[in-house]
């Protein structure tokens, strides 16, 4: 049955994919390097969908660096024990 233990570790490996994407390695080559956005404060609905992209994979990569540590942990432990 699909639960919400299971929706929990679907969301738990995309953020984990999102956040192990090199950007010089793999966004690059596609053309959604950070380095080549040109948005600046304000801009707001003006963004393209490609820039806002390239701005929510650039955010999870910073925020939930550290925080995925710790989840991903908890989570490999829970299996061990209880998995």
């Amino acid at each position: 049955m699909f639960g919400i233990g299971r929706l929990f570790y679907v969301i738990l490996l995309l953020i984990n994919s999102i956040a192990i994407l090199s950007e010089d390695r793999f966004l690059a080559r596609i053309g959604w390097s950070s380095a080549q956005v040109d948005s600046g404060f304000g801009m707001g609905d003006s963004q393209s969908m490609k820039n806002k992209m390239i701005n929510l994979i650039s955010a999870v990569r910073t925020l939930m660096r550290i925080p995925l540590i710790g989840i991903n942990t908890v989570v490999i432990v829970y299996e061990l024990l209880f998995g």
